[in-house]
């Protein structure tokens, strides 16, 4: 009966105790600006990497319009990441990147696994990161998270678009991007950036 009742109470200790642990563990600390300034440089520059990779393998399989749009969206990723990179450099800190090795499949395949990223990115990804920025009264920051999420939700129209047709974009088609913030069309008769209001003078051609 001791022996029972010494089992019962060390049991409830131990318990006790667990639960004691569990309260005073402390919650998990939101990413700051420059922890996700950091995020987003790294994926963009990743996935300028990936998608030159993607309008190689366009090419070779014939889609020239696919190919061009991968290349032109790789040129909007590339001023991302540098807009990043001067966000983090004002807030005392280097940008760095992890490298990764993209996987290539098929035009149809890379161009599903871009609508992912795309919308991860746009849906997700940005929107939280901007609201942190504007929580940390970062200007350059929000800005440069603003322009890349209007950009990415185009990216995945645009990818969208190629995917339901892939057919009719086997011709080349070309494209415009900002260089300021990094929006991509395939209206060529665009005069403003609708994003940063930069005129047409201020956006290259790719095809």
């Amino acid at each position: 009966m001791k022996i029972t009742v010494l089992c019962g109470v060390a049991f409830a200790l131990m318990v006790g105790t667990v639960r004691a642990v569990e309260k005073k563990a402390p919650a998990k600390s939101e990413p700051t600006t420059l922890e996700n300034l950091q995020a987003a440089y790294n994926g963009e520059w990743n996935a300028k990497i990936k998608y030159e990779m993607f309008a190689a393998r366009a090419e070779m399989e014939g889609y020239l319009g696919v190919s061009g749009l991968f290349r032109a969206v790789a040129v909007s990723e590339g001023i991302h990441a540098a807009k990043h990179s001067k966000a983090i450099e004002a807030l005392g800190a280097v940008a760095k990147v992890d490298l990764e090795t993209p996987v290539v499949g098929s035009t149809k395949e890379n161009l599903k696994e871009a609508i992912n990223g795309e919308n991860h990115e746009s849906k997700k990804m940005y929107p939280a990161f901007l609201k942190k920025a504007k929580a940390d009264k970062n200007r350059q920051a929000m800005y440069g998270f603003k322009g890349a999420m209007a950009a990415e939700k185009e990216h995945s129209r645009l990818y969208s678009q190629a995917l339901s047709n892939l057919e009719a974009w086997k011709a080349n088609r070309k494209f415009l991007v900002c260089q300021t913030c990094g929006y991509t069309t395939a209206d060529l008769k665009l005069k403003l950036c609708p994003v940063c209001s930069q005129p047409r003078s201020q956006f290259t051609e790719i095809e």
